[in-house]
């Protein structure tokens, strides 16, 4: 079963309807993969991955609009068809509790709420705009000239970044999982990465703030190289 066209259906911009879907929603495929979705106001991401078996599958997303209770979707990225970068598709969607169904061209298909985005302030999407020469000293402005872009996507509980190009339809990379941002420290729990597996079951830790909307944010990456940035949400 292709899962490529689900994420069509989970974006709203009506603002009341929208914020029922806002956070975090999961379920698995007939093989037992596990497929999830966050969605903020007005970005969506849907990534399909195996845990136990440290798998990446495939990942998309982009904007959206709502009429009714139809979504028009506008694909940004997709891991698995660059094709599809750039069209529009429609779905319609129902809500009962904690239940959310989509139905589209594709069939239909059900997913359980993970969480809601107001279960943190951290959710949302958020662009990278300040980052430090070599992760130490001072912070310097990113001057964004191109299509090209990196995000991270939370819910209340979940994170996800991916390096995109929907100008040249380039998608080069994802790693995503659960996090948790308290008292000064935000970490992340990795349970897929696009690049190299072997970081599935990893927990990094960062130092956090949020000052005046503006997420400042330092430690070590990954590979144990010194980051410091600062992210700031995208815009409706």
């Amino acid at each position: 079963m292709k899962w490529i066209f689900l994420i069509a259906v989970l974006f709203t911009s009506g603002l009341t309807k929208a914020q029922e879907l806002y956070g975090a929603w999961g379920t698995k495929t007939p093989e037992g993969e596990n497929v999830t979705m966050i969605i903020n106001e007005g970005y969506l991401v849907v990534t399909l991955y195996d845990l136990p078996g440290k798998r990446f599958g495939y990942t998309e997303g982009g904007k959206f609009s709502l009429n009714g209770n139809t979504v028009n979707y506008h694909c940004e990225f997709n891991s698995d068809d660059a094709s599809q970068v750039g069209t529009q598709t429609r779905w319609s969607y129902s809500l009962s509790g904690n239940r959310l169904t989509l139905t589209g061209d594709r069939g239909t298909f059900q997913f359980d709420r993970i969480d809601k985005a107001s279960d943190h302030a951290m959710a949302g999407t958020w662009h990278i705009t300040e980052r430090a020469r070599d992760g130490v000293g001072a912070l310097e402005k990113i001057h964004q000239t191109g299509t090209r872009k990196t995000l991270k996507i939370l819910s209340g509980t979940r994170f996800q970044w991916v390096a995109i190009d929907p100008g040249v339809k380039g998608f080069y990379g994802t790693g995503g999982g659960t996090y948790k941002a308290e008292n000064g420290k935000y970490v992340e729990n990795i349970e897929f990465f696009s690049r190299d597996n072997s970081r599935v079951g990893a927990s990094l830790e960062f130092n956090w703030k949020l000052n005046n909307g503006k997420w400042d944010h330092s430690g070590k990456s990954s590979k144990g190289d010194p980051i410091h940035e600062v992210w700031e949400k995208i815009p409706r």
